[in-house]
């Protein structure tokens, strides 16, 4: 049912109430999938994950019927009711999980599986952000950008007190989806690339935390033995998470703030580049207690090197794309 919605909303580019109830099949889709461990923690995570969607969703309901009854069509891609596009973008922002509307999202993350939560912060973004593509035209500019740089800022300052890794993909997709959004702004092209990079290393990271079992930071000290070329390529994916040159994650940051810079918006530019500092600290702190606080041997406090680990075929296509991919930045942005 979940693979359904954004057909559902593509089809539907021209009416509202279509892609409203393709946004509750996508919600009623992974709730149980949320709820699956039977555990207090999970069953909270679905509980809060339910009232959050289902308050955005009816959002979208109320603001769309607002500019149908004032308009007289139904259509996403003109709305010209400001205060209906303004609660839209808003309710949209909710379902993202963006900066200010952020607090719930990465408590869900925490209560979710490894393998849950990187559905959530991969496929479960598409179907809102397909609205934003089709609702670019009607748009508020200056309020995008604002909360693109809110995000950005507090993706990276509230990612410097976690010490369980969901939480600090949380804040790491809460920070990417801020750049992600600005580019949405700028060009169609630029977006669709920062999406397409963010969806292929956060899959490579949460993957990796899967397979070596790494919940907090205290895991990564002892995750060297179990495989170190994968111990390895995880920490280069991490600094590419972060946008370090010369790894596929530079390659949407440059090209965004080359945009930002063409339409003179260099403030907004130092201002995101200086925001997004903190998130690069903790992912290489997350290196730096990675490689440099722990031997690289086997250890005597855990013997998780001992288990048996299953390296899906997806992982290694996805590591190497994670880190090798800038080369490609002109075929990708075009």
């Amino acid at each position: 049912t979940s693979l359904s919605t954004s057909t559902l909303i593509t089809m539907s580019s021209h009416h509202w109430l279509l892609a409203w109830l393709g946004l509750e099949l996508n919600t009623l889709s992974i709730l149980p999938m949320i709820i699956k461990p039977h555990h207090p923690r999970a069953t909270e995570a679905a509980t809060k994950y339910f009232l959050i969607q289902a308050a955005a969703a009816a959002l979208i309901l109320f603001s769309s019927t607002l500019n149908a009854w004032q308009t007289g069509h139904w259509s996403i891609t003109n709305i010209s009711t400001p205060a209906a596009t303004v609660t839209i973008t808003i309710a949209i922002m909710l379902k993202l999980g963006i900066a200010p509307t952020h607090a719930w999202y990465p408590e869900v993350l925490q209560g979710a599986t490894m393998n849950t939560a990187l559905i959530l912060s991969t496929w479960q973004k598409l179907a809102p952000l397909t609205l934003l593509y089709l609702m670019k035209n009607s748009l508020p500019n200056s309020l995008i950008l604002t909360i693109g740089a809110l995000s950005i800022l507090v993706g990276g300052w509230a990612g410097l007190n976690q010490t369980q890794t969901r939480k600090i993909m949380a804040m790491s997709s809460i920070a990417h989806m801020g750049w992600l959004i600005i580019a949405l702004n700028m060009s169609l092209d630029i977006a669709t690339m920062t999406l397409a990079v963010y969806i292929l290393l956060t899959t490579t990271m949460f993957t990796s935390f899967n397979i070596t079992a790494t919940k907090t930071l205290t895991d990564l000290g002892v995750a060297w033995p179990q495989s170190p070329v994968l111990f390895v390529i995880m920490l280069i994916t991490l600094l590419s998470l972060g946008g370090l040159p010369p790894l596929t994650g530079f390659a949407p940051k440059w090209l965004i703030l080359t945009s930002l810079c063409h339409t003179k918006l260099f403030m907004l530019s130092v201002m995101i580049v200086i925001a997004s500092l903190p998130s690069l600290f903790f992912y290489i702190r997350m290196t730096y207690l990675a490689t440099l606080t722990a031997p690289p041997n086997t250890t005597n406090a855990q013997h998780k090197w001992r288990h048996k680990m299953s390296h899906p075929w997806t992982l290694g296509p996805t590591m190497v794309m994670a880190g090798l991919l800038l080369p490609l930045t002109p075929l990708m942005a075009t």
